[in-house]
């Protein structure tokens, strides 16, 4: 396989059985750039281009070249090739990332076809694009008056990164991060928001973001990473015909400096905006050091293990000492290692603080390393984490992103930064080198001392929160414009209304898709996929996939009936009960011995929709868990203690478990602000949308922050207690059933161990969850600290075993395709915006992400039916199918695949009723679209958004009920 093509020259050849691997190295002789073909048995492709990208200002120049890259280009000079490629495609990944030193554009898909399409597109996006200054304005940021013609109207800010990043930046983790690493690396690129600060956004010119592309975009900055089972030497030539022919020189690579160490630690404190009356106990306290060269695998590992020794779990003795601590609610969620800069960091801290503790904080955290220095850790612990190590390291990924992809961002720090990519992936030989390391009692002291104790590039942040800060902000803003406005000539205001008006017309014409390639409904395999398990027995359904050596079991309970309380707390017994003592032991031990056997335990409860009749539904309780093969026993041995015996009277750890929840719940709200306002606008079209609301939706995260302050009362705490105890004798004596996934070597084994494990006798309680029908509801406007909006408008429609299913999922798709995302994303300036068929809701959604606008956007979402009916083409229609057939086909990891197909089957998606819902959304036609929409679409809707209080008077006259986050 070594000979190549021509114009690239072979490095060299590296096999990594545990991967199931062939790293293939090449160089490309005129610019230099590098390839790096994975070759692999399998049909799931997998292309990334990245190029090293370093800001050295917080405009957001690479993430808003990231942007305009994918709006035309020289082969394809159509206004939006990345997302009209994404509904003329079969792919199974399509996207584009900015990090904070590299920008990556990576795709996937089985059909060869649709890979050489894909590959023409974005090679010609990467290397040859426009750039238009309309496309700049519309992506980065431009000045446009409130009412578009009216130069005595407002003068404002449009963007989409601009608004990306205004939500991005309401997040306070996303503002700690950013505020750390600001201080962390003070003269290297990593100071400087790669994303874009709001306020720095609209400095940046047209010109400099055309200068950038010139002296980034170049191939020899760039690294080529595919993966599959193709011939490098016809992806070579692919490159060179597509791009490379064209440069015929080589340019200095832009790499990123090392930074200027400190001689001594630092201490800051900085606020972020929370709109909340009360801020106590809001304050975030970490300590971050400056470590060594990613590029070095030994020291990755190093890092990553040492990380663990400290924080995984916690009987880890320094998350210990966090958890304990009186001086917080919960340890900080960027706590352990980051490895993804150039020169990694390790972080350490707390949330939940106030601003005066932050030197009590720093004391514990440098005691803690001091005494584990001068005491040592028990070497079963550091064991345990090797095991982790190993056990991450063999594990077949694929159900987030492919898995070639994943292959390919653990490698991408080595090849950007002149370090060696393959050893990155090949950690097995240093895993070996590592283990014998670690048989030195001294290891782990030693390298807290040198890597911590011993180095004074260390920074402590407080980060507080500030209730006035959100408004003050807007007011900058606004004053800001108001300057600026007073001070524009005649002919000035005239170009903007001018460009605003030019941008309009852009966004209104039709562009010839035919320039752009594409493949059709002929290229679509027609049939589901079918995995069968080996063996189905009447309580036991185990699968035989390539799993590399892993064993996954999962014990499913039927739902037994409960109480309103125990409902209220089904989810916090989720988390809670593989977090808690069990067997007899603490929690501590029990979280010791989890580590070293498995690869972890987790517990879900599900409340699946009847696929006809939305008062139906079939619920389970989940525990799940995976082990290397050799420790399947272990596993069955603590699924069943857990089950059986998780013991809920250590009432001060719920007590820290509930708090950790709280904080990360609340994360979320604006990274999920979308999906949130969905759930609560489509709450009441079903049961099963009734409990996703209650549970994890909006209603379940304000239910934890009330429950989270009741728990200081010691009563309710012991009720708490009492309460999970009762939930889990009712789950542990409910019919269960079994599901295993393993590898050949493991499978019979896994099978009779698991077997025997459930022919545990049980006195099987008779009773089923009995869940109440849900109340219609009216708008709701859930107010929250956000500087952006997430709009969601419901419909109520079918559930999935219904005939108008499919061609529902189709039309939504179409929407999205053919009218929101022109409307929501590219005039109305939000990050995201489509419609959405929720089978499980029974409900047809449209939804808005990260949104500078309200009411119009709602106004949009009723316009899109008009479009519908006037405008929709049989060729969009065609186009939207793809869209579906290709979220349909996304394969996943080999247990993840069988996983999928026992829950289908579970409930009630069998193979037969799969293709004839395959079949109906392939032959959908633009008559059964209007159809269907005209009969859901004009209906009455709810609306739910997520949003600032600063909206209130607004939504209120609009019928919304305001509730307080």
């Amino acid at each position: 396989m070594q000979p190549s093509h021509t114009t690239f020259e072979f490095i060299s050849e590296h096999a990594i059985e545990s991967l199931s691997v062939n790293v293939l190295t090449y160089r490309h002789k005129v610019t230099g750039a590098m390839h790096y073909h994975l070759a692999a048995d399998d049909e799931h492709k997998v292309f990334l281009v990245a190029l090293r990208t370093v800001p050295e200002d917080s405009t957001g120049v690479a993430h808003i070249l990231e942007h305009t890259t994918l709006c035309s280009s020289e082969r394809f000079p159509v206004r939006d090739p990345f997302f009209m490629m994404i509904r003329r495609s079969i792919n199974t990944f399509m996207n584009a990332f900015t990090s904070s030193d590299w920008t990556a554009y990576p795709f996937a898909t089985e059909n060869d076809k649709d890979y050489q399409n894909l590959l023409q597109v974005y090679m010609d996006a990467v290397f040859f694009p426009n750039l238009e200054p309309l496309d700049f304005a519309q992506e980065g940021h431009r000045f446009e008056f409130e009412t578009m013609d009216d130069a005595n109207s407002a003068l404002t800010y449009k963007g989409v990164v601009f608004n990306e990043m205004k939500g991005a930046m309401s997040s306070p983790i996303s503002t700690l991060w950013q505020a750390l690493t600001t201080e962390l690396y003070p003269t290297s690129t990593y100071h400087y928001n790669s994303g874009g600060d709001p306020e720095a956004i609209p400095d940046l010119t047209y010109q400099q973001l055309v200068d950038f592309h010139r002296t980034h975009y170049h191939p020899s900055n760039a690294v080529f990473m595919t993966y599959g089972n193709q011939n490098p030497a016809e992806l070579q030539a692919d490159f060179e015909g597509l791009a490379l022919a064209r440069f015929k020189d080589q340019i200095e690579p832009t790499y990123v400096g090392t930074e200027q160490r400190f001689n001594a630690p630092k201490s800051i404190e900085q606020t972020y905006a929370l709109e909340e009356e009360d801020t106590s106990q809001k304050t975030h306290v970490v300590l971050g050091w400056l470590l060594g060269l990613n590029k070095d695998p030994m020291d990755v590992l190093k890092g990553h293990l040492l990380s663990s020794v400290l924080l995984d779990n916690s009987a880890s003795p320094l998350r210990y000492v966090l958890e304990q601590s009186e001086l917080a609610t919960a340890p900080s969620p960027l706590c352990g290692i980051e490895d993804s800069n150039k020169e990694m960091a390790f972080v350490v801290g707390l949330q939940g603080t106030e601003p005066e503790h932050a030197q009590a904080i720093e004391d514990l955290i440098i005691n803690e390393l001091e005494r584990v220095v001068k005491e040592g850790v028990d070497q079963s612990h550091v064991e345990a984490m090797l095991h982790q190590l190993e056990l991450s390291q063999r594990e077949v990924g694929g159900d987030s992103y492919p898995y070639g992809l994943e292959l390919m961002l653990a490698a991408l720090p080595g090849a950007l930064h002149q370090g060696d990519p393959v050893a990155l992936l090949d950690v097995d030989k240093i895993l070996l080198e590592l283990q014998a390391e670690v048989r030195q009692p001294e290891f782990i002291p030693n390298l807290i001392q040198t890597w911590l104790l011993d180095n004074p590039h260390r920074v402590r942040l407080t980060l507080k929160p500030d209730p006035k800060l959100a408004a003050q902000r807007e007011q900058a803003e606004k004053a800001k414009l108001a300057n600026i406005q007073a001070s524009l000539t005649a002919e000035q205001k005239q170009a903007i209304i001018d460009q605003a008006k030019a941008l309009e017309k852009r966004q209104a014409q039709e562009d010839d898709p035919d320039i752009l390639p594409k493949v059709t409904k002929q290229d679509v395999d027609p049939d589901v996929p079918k995995i069968e398990a080996k063996h189905k027995q009447a309580n036991l359904t185990s699968y035989e996939r390539g799993t590399n050596g892993l064993v996954y079991q999962q014990l499913i309970m039927d739902m037994p009936d409960l109480t309103e309380q125990e409902q209220v707390v089904m989810p916090l017994f989720n988390s809670c009960v593989t977090e808690m003592g069990s067997g007899g032991r603490d929690y501590l031990a029990t979280q010791s011995l989890q580590a070293s056997v498995t690869g972890g335990l987790s517990a879900r409860s599900a409340v699946r929709a009847d696929l006809i009749d939305p008062s139906k539904y079939k619920s389970h309780f989940v525990l799940a868990g995976k082990a290397l093969n050799r420790h399947q026993t272990d596993l069955s041995q603590l699924m069943t203690e857990t089950l059986h015996q998780v013991d809920f009277k250590e009432t001060q750890r719920l007590r820290d478990l509930i708090a950790q929840i709280r904080s990360s719940m609340e994360h979320r709200i604006t990274g999920a602000g979308h999906s949130l306002a969905m759930s609560a606008a489509s709450q009441s079209f079903s049961v099963a949308a009734k409990w996703s609301f209650e549970r994890s939706g909006l209603a379940g995260i304000r239910y934890i922050k009330q429950l989270d302050k009741d728990l200081a009362d010691d009563e309710k705490l012991t009720q708490f207690s009492k309460t999970l105890a009762q939930l889990r004798d009712k789950i542990a004596h409910a019919p269960k059933q079994g599901l295993l996934v393993a590898d050949e070597q493991g499978y019979e084994s896994a099978r009779t161990g698991f077997a025997d494990m459930l022919a545990d006798p049980v006195n099987s309680q008779s009773g089923a969850l009995n869940l109440a029908k849900p109340d219609l509801v009216k708008h709701q406007a859930w107010l929250t600290s956000t500087q952006v909006n997430f709009c969601a408008q419901a419909y109520p429609a079918v559930m999935w075993g219904h005939e108008d299913a499919p061609i529902l999922s189709v039309l939504s798709a179409c929407l999205r395709n053919g009218f929101l995302h022109s409307a929501i994303r590219e005039k109305g300036g939000a990050y995201g915006g489509g419609a959405s068929f929720d089978a499980e809701a029974g409900a047809f959604v449209f939804f808005s992400y990260r949104d500078p606008r309200l009411m119009e956007t709602y106004a949009d979402f009723e316009r899109a039916l008009n479009w519908l009916m006037t405008d929709a083409t049989q060729a969009q229609v065609d186009e939207a199918i793809l869209n579906v057939v290709s979220a349909m086909d996304k394969p996943g990891s080999p247990a993840g695949e069988a996983k999928k197909t026992f829950y289908q089957e579970l409930y009630g998606r069998s193979h037969e009723k799969r293709f004839a819902y395959r079949q109906a959304v392939l032959n959908a036609e633009l008559a059964q679209l209007r159809e269907v929409a005209q009969r859901y679409l004009s209906t009455p809707y709810t609306r739910a958004v997520v949003t600032q209080s600063s909206h209130s008077e607004l939504l209120s006259s609009q019928g919304f009920e305001l509730i307080k986050l």
